[in-house]
């Protein structure tokens, strides 16, 4: 039997979570997560838990469709959301 332990994130990867759910929230506006998830070919679950940061690391497939979904480019998911190496 092999058992898989998760490693626990970081509080760093926690709060990129965080401002990358409430980036994609602001870019979707007015629209429903019903349109949202659809136009990216994911469940309105999935949009909703990447949204409220409870996926904190979503797929990068899943985030490039959200993204593009809602207009939004990948320079401007990266520049938002990760933080600055200095």
């Amino acid at each position: 039997m092999t058992v898989v332990v998760r490693v626990p994130l970081t509080e760093s990867e926690r709060a990129r979570g965080e401002r990358l759910g409430r980036l994609l929230r602001t870019a979707r506006g007015g629209r429903s997560m019903v349109d949202v998830a659809a136009d990216a070919r994911i469940s309105v679950e999935t949009l909703r838990k990447i949204e409220t940061g409870r996926v904190p690391t979503p797929a990068f497939f899943t985030v490039a469709a959200v993204a593009e979904a809602v207009g939004l480019s990948l320079d401007e998911l990266v520049d938002a959301t990760v933080e600055q190496l200095r």
